[in-house]
């Protein structure tokens, strides 16, 4: 198998500090840059497993960076530069401590919820009689609070996130706003490639100058969910399983070999032939997003070459 980055440990000029997410590995420096470098690991039910897979973190980052570029006549981002196929280097931000999820079908933790019962998620009441991956009739928000590596991300409802103070009222209404702006057009760009974005995640900061911004990834296959639009309402009719490109096939593995990321349980063993189609369908997602022809980087020397790439761009700044 192809070489992967399960761990940075970098120096580059001016460096403050890192911070080390479930995925991402974030480089502060001292004029208010950030260098986030994307490595393979793979998160599942807020654990981190021991494995990595092959161009995973070339792919969340590419699609991110392409999706970034997409958006920004409609939301701000923090993007700056990508030199490298692991790297985005863009705006130091304060994160809000909250993830903004938006879910246009009952798919995925927003079914399992219901299955138990469940009708309210986040403070946001859901529509009796649904079955599994129907279509919500609005898309709705349910935030989450952001976890750091190893917690458990949860639940959470506006008006708890008000009354908490964890997020302003003017500043939620302005994610609100963005979130539904940025799930309507990924939407719009998922459609013409022949796909539904079921639900997806977003993650916002602000600038020193106090301006909001899109920050982290979007539009990928770890924070989101796609169906095929060909033939899902016959699939729905029928009451089989959808056709996706996501991380949820990964989740559907773990919970068949009994894990859940509940205390006690054993992250099962990953075959190496397993992890390989698991990066197949990380390719398979991003050449169905983009529409192009995904091109694997150069793994032979990775660290080096994304330390190399780096230190070039930082030369020209």
């Amino acid at each position: 198998m192809s070489a992967t980055i399960m761990d940075t440990n970098f120096n580059f000029p001016g460096q403050r500090n890192v911070y080390k997410g479930k995925v991402r590995e974030v480089y502060s420096l001292q004029n208010d840059i950030l260098i986030m470098v994307a490595t393979d690991r793979l998160s599942a039910f807020d654990v981190v497993m021991p494995k990595g897979i092959p161009y995973k973190g070339q792919i969340l980052n590419q699609i991110a960076t392409k999706m970034m570029l997409a958006t920004q006549d409609i939301v701000p981002n923090w993007l700056i530069a990508t030199p490298d196929p692991n790297v985005a280097i863009g705006h130091r931000c304060e994160p809000f401590k909250v993830e903004m999820v938006i879910r246009g079908y009952l798919s995925g933790h927003a079914a399992r919820e219901y299955k138990l019962g469940k009708r309210v998620l986040c403070g946001v009441r859901m529509p009796e009689g649904m079955k599994e991956n129907d279509k919500f009739p609005e898309p709705i928000i349910t935030p989450a609070t952001k976890a750091e590596m190893g917690d458990h991300d949860e639940d959470i409802s506006k008006e708890a996130i008000l009354q908490r103070k964890i997020v302003s009222k003017e500043d939620y209404e302005i994610l609100e706003k963005y979130t539904s702006d940025l799930f309507a057009r990924g939407s719009k760009i998922a459609k013409e490639r022949g796909l539904i974005l079921v639900d997806t995640k977003y993650e916002f900061g602000k600038t020193a100058a106090g301006k909001i911004v899109l920050i982290d990834e979007i539009h990928t296959p770890d924070s989101s969910r796609y169906f095929y639009a060909e033939g899902y309402e016959e699939r729905q009719d029928r009451g089989e399983a959808q056709k996706q490109l996501s991380k949820e096939f990964v989740r559907q593995w773990l919970i068949s070999k009994g894990f859940q990321g509940l205390a006690g349980q054993q992250v099962p063993e990953m075959s190496d032939a397993y992890i390989e189609t698991v990066s197949e369908r990380y390719i398979e997602l991003y050449e169905n997003i983009t529409g192009e022809k995904f091109i694997k980087a150069d793994t032979t020397h990775l660290l080096s070459r994304i330390e190399k790439n780096v230190l070039a761009y930082l030369d020209t700044v």
